[in-house]
């Protein structure tokens, strides 16, 4: 069996986790292993992980890297303060395997690549919430006895939870914003009337400081809440002027000018905000961004001027910062942006005849930089783990692919972690590197080569929007390598989903799509043909206009200039920002 897989490889065919997964479990000649982890609130979960016996280097090396990966996969989705090892203690060539875990990781370092990540982003959760650095322990196999595991979600209605808040929403003055890896979406609404939307392009990434991811957020905001502020007071003539500002290639200092302006005319009439409600691209625990691992901070963690880990910790600033723009008494609330698509598509289906499909709880994923995964449980609570399965090894082979720089589009691994991750299978990345696996051509125009490492052009202009574009629009053409790229995608995040579902075990078989990816009707389906090969029980569905339920997300669908597909997250936001009651004595707001 092994060798096969091996043979395989070589091919630089993929050997898909949860396939070698299912593999070693039913196979008689491996060795059990229980993986016992603690999470940081206190709670222990079980999970067994069989390992085949080998006869090789090259069986050993594969059987390794199997045990990283589901090391590596477990602490991505759940992170945690310990990972107990329940083996037979007189096995002498496991227990060596074991024994390399520490190194692999790097626990003893203070500066962690590959493996190490989620070692990185365990003692910031452990540092933000008072607990201990992270450690690999080892018990015998004969002293297990099964953890209670999590408890069972509560019995609260979702439905209504859900209604309530787009209810709140209809009182209040609230701002939604998507933070996305190539721009940023935000939408604002009073008295239950949508009365701005706006894209910012950006690259977070290329900022060597924090206040560079922060500052542009705060400024949009600004313009957002002046555009609500000059509605609210009927000021028409000024609401006019702004709307220059709300161009999508608005500069930011006709933003800032726009906001300004606005900030001198009203002067306290301006301070109009409830609420912000956040989609954040990272880990949000408790309102707190505390993941660091994600592209989009690169520029931070190259800064060789500023330590990482300081820079990092001021994005926790952000939501202090927004609370400074809002009326006293209002709230902030941040969370992971698939965690905020799970909420929105939860609370349109809420409110759709089809009401009955949140009874079980709502996986959502975004798909367009990179895959944000989210999970919204049946009792409405979204569960405090940083769910990173963007990052998940999936791929075990392909061997070929894998050998190249992680910064080449060519290349399997992704560039933040060195490792055969999730973004380079679904998400912008997968779309590049497919392209040119399946038809170069297609590329052309969009692509440099610099000291043998292929990348899609970002200088002097930032062509990854437009060449996803383009590649979208020949598959929209019918170009069948084209077709094929999304098709791939779509098995791809088949393979994510069922890693999550053999993790997480969520009760739903729904899986919702926003981002990009699915602006085209025709990608859209070419992305379920592909998942339908790999997995049979569960759905994806789309989030377009047919989707579009609550009254807020019915007037975006009216708009005509944006769509729900692009703007259905920044919407989704607002009524996360209404989740809890602010005002009591009915409606503050009501546009004139």
């Amino acid at each position: 069996m092994l060798e096969e897989m091996i043979l395989a490889a070589r091919a630089d065919k993929a050997l898909w986790l949860p396939d070698l997964r299912a593999a070693f479990e039913t196979e008689k000649n491996a060795s059990d292993l229980i993986l016992r982890l603690h999470l940081h609130r206190g709670e222990i979960l079980d999970f067994s992980c069989r390992l085949p016996r080998w006869e090789t280097d090259e069986e050993r090396a594969l059987v390794r890297a199997y045990l990283l990966a589901r090391v590596y996969n477990l602490l991505s989705v759940y992170s945690g303060q310990e990972l107990c090892f329940y083996r037979d203690g007189s096995d002498g060539a496991l227990n060596t395997l074991l024994g390399e875990l520490d190194l692999a990781f790097q626990l003893n370092e203070e500066k962690r690549m590959g493996y190490g990540k989620v070692i990185n982003i365990a003692n910031r959760i452990s540092r933000a919430f008072g607990g201990e650095p992270f450690r690999f322990t080892t018990a015998e196999l004969s002293d297990f006895r099964p953890a209670p595991g999590l408890p069972a979600a509560g019995k609260t209605d979702l439905r209504r939870t859900l209604m309530d808040a787009c209810d709140r929403a209809q009182g209040q003055c609230l701002c939604g914003v998507d933070v996305g890896g190539t721009d940023v979406k935000l939408a604002i609404s009073a008295g239950g009337k949508l009365l701005a939307v706006k894209e910012y392009d950006w690259n977070p990434a290329a900022s060597p400081t924090a206040e560079g991811i922060v500052e542009p957020i705060l400024l949009l905001v600004r313009l957002l809440r002046a555009c609500a502020a000059a509605e609210l007071a009927g000021e028409r003539k000024l609401r006019a002027r702004l709307e220059a500002a709300l161009r999508k290639h608005a500069s930011d200092g006709e933003i800032r000018a726009a906001a300004e302006l606005a900030e001198a005319t009203l002067g306290q009439r301006v301070q109009v905000l409830d609420g912000v409600g956040v989609s954040f691209p990272d880990i949000v625990i408790a309102n707190r961004i505390v993941g660091g691992e994600t592209p989009k901070t690169d520029g931070m963690r190259h800064n060789t001027e500023r330590e990482y880990e300081a820079a990092f910790a001021e994005l926790g600033q952000l939501e202090t910062r927004l609370l400074a723009l809002c009326v006293p008494g209002a709230q902030v609330h941040l969370t992971n942006d698939g965690n905020m698509a799970a909420f929105t598509a939860a609370a349109e289906l809420a409110a759709s005849p089809a009401a009955d499909a949140v009874r079980r709880g709502v996986v959502a994923h975004t798909l367009g930089t990179d895959l944000g995964s989210g999970w919204l449980l049946p009792d409405g609570t979204i569960p405090p783990l940083p769910l990173e399965l963007y990052d998940l090894i999936l791929d075990l082979g392909s061997a070929v692919s894998a050998a190249y720089d992680p910064r080449d589009l060519r290349s399997t691994r992704n560039a933040n972690s060195g490792l055969p991750g999730a973004r380079r299978y679904m998400g912008q990345a997968a779309a590049y590197r497919l392209a040119q696996q399946l038809d170069s051509t297609m590329l052309e125009g969009f692509t440099t080569e610099a000291e043998g490492v292929l990348d899609v052009i970002l200088k002097p202009q930032d062509l990854r929007k437009a060449c996803l574009a383009h590649l979208m629009a020949l598959a929209d053409a019918g170009k069948p390598e084209a077709e094929e790229i999304f098709r791939r995608i779509g098995l791809h995040l088949a393979v994510v989903s069922r890693e999550m579902d053999q993790l997480l075990h969520p009760q739903t078989q729904l899986r919702f799509l926003f981002g990009r990816f699915v602006k085209s009707p025709r990608c859209f389906e070419l992305l379920c043909e592909g998942f339908s090969c790999y997995e049979k029980e569960m759905r994806l569905v789309a989030p377009d206009e047919n989707l579009a339920c609550t009254p807020l997300m019915k007037q975006l669908a009216r708009r005509g200039d944006v769509t729900v597909a692009q703007f259905g997250q920044a919407i989704g936001a607002i009524y996360y920002a209404a989740r809890e009651p602010k005002h009591e004595g009915g409606n503050r707001h009501e546009t004139q």
